[in-house]
């Protein structure tokens, strides 16, 4: 937990330009909303001498992230940017409601067309990286840290890929799965089998580690074993070919399922929903597994799992060691606002807004796009 308290804390070095990879027609304002670039032609044409200062914030507790994307926009596609006064809160910092978050000061026509964007980097990133570092939470037991792994590729477009897996990195996964979500710090994805991999052994999961512990064994073999929806058969045959070379095995259950475990002890069911992965289903595995002589063999869960989900099992003590999460990782539930609250140095705001100064901001230096 100490790595992910120090990123909550600011202190991780602040991505540069050359991080990120811009599309070219954002200068063209294509991606800004019309009125935008109305206001930004009509501030040229009659209000050329305007300085304005446009703060940032949204309205809950949040990990903040997408800090260093916005600076790099700013100096990227401003006008002049290196006249800009841009005083900012670091990615990884916990952020209040209606907490200011970035200030930017300069005339409106240099940068004000980019509100929106801006808006919609926070509000994404955020929203990501709040949504781990509750799940991560929700994860973490008796003062033990359960790892999270970051699967959200197949749950939003691919473009998405390297700021969500950044996002998640601030939040605290343990680890993401692809190289795409790693790239804007130079790490790797990591993952184990899908179940394609066991469907072209058809369905012989013991062939299947078999072939990827051949191919990869430097990896930490880890078994995927509901294909056949008999987890506990599935993982004890693994266990037995490959002893203390299997690190763990995974449980990816559809929802609608019931393990086969069930049907053969009926007696067992009355009292709880037997589908999916499901807290008796774990025990059982568990069990069985170090009934075998299999203890160091860990459990890892995937398939629909939320910080409620996790929060549950862990309430219940359900033997997990790790979670892969994704789709609930990626709600969107913070929104920003961009509000010019100062002209030329005075008061200036729509009603019900005013300038929030914040002491934790921090001035921001210039880089040029290229640095």
């Amino acid at each position: 937990m100490k790595e992910i308290e120090q990123k909550l804390t600011g202190k991780i070095k602040r991505l540069t330009n050359k991080t990120f990879k811009f599309d070219e027609r954002i200068q063209e304002g294509w991606f800004s909303a019309v009125y935008f670039l109305k206001t930004k032609k009509i501030a040229e044409e009659k209000l050329a001498n305007n300085y304005v200062t446009m703060q940032f914030f949204q309205k809950e507790h949040a990990v903040l992230c997408g800090t260093d994307e916005v600076i790099a926009l700013l100096h990227t596609f401003a006008d002049r940017p290196e006249t800009l006064e841009i005083h900012s809160l670091k990615d990884g910092d916990k952020i209040s409601p209606y907490e200011t978050v970035l200030t930017i000061s300069g005339s409106y026509q240099q940068f004000g067309y980019l509100e929106g964007i801006i808006d919609g980097i926070l509000a994404r990133r955020t929203s990501v990286a709040t949504n781990v570092y509750n799940v991560v939470k929700a994860a973490r037991t008796s003062g033990e840290q359960k790892p999270v792994v970051f699967m959200g590729d197949r749950d939003d477009h691919y473009t998405t890929q390297a700021g969500d897996g950044y996002a998640a990195f601030i939040g605290g996964s343990t680890a993401q799965a692809t190289h795409a979500m790693n790239e804007w710090w130079g790490k790797e994805g990591m993952g184990t089998m899908p179940h394609a991999l066991i469907q072209m052994f058809r369905g012989d999961t013991v062939a299947a580690a078999k072939a990827y512990h051949e191919l990869f064994p430097e990896d930490d073999l880890a078994a995927l074993v509901d294909y056949n929806n008999d987890v506990i058969t599935d993982s004890l045959k693994v266990a037995r070919e490959f002893g203390d070379a299997l690190k763990s095995v995974r449980l990816d259950t559809s929802r609608t399922l019931v393990d086969k475990y069930f049907l053969r002890n009926h007696h067992l069911m009355g009292t709880f929903d037997p589908r999916g992965v499901n807290p008796e289903l774990l025990f059982a595995l568990r069990e069985a597994l170090d009934d075998d002589g299999f203890q160091h063999v860990k459990i890892m869960v995937t398939g629909g799992f939320t910080e409620e989900r996790i929060t549950e099992f862990e309430k219940a003590g359900v033997p997990v060691d790790m979670y892969g999460v994704g789709r609930s990782l990626l709600r969107l539930n913070i929104g920003f606002t961009g509000d010019l609250v100062l002209l030329n140095g005075s008061p200036e705001a729509k009603e019900g807004r005013r300038f929030r100064p914040n002491p934790r901001l921090e001035k921001v230096e210039y880089n040029a796009p290229n640095e």
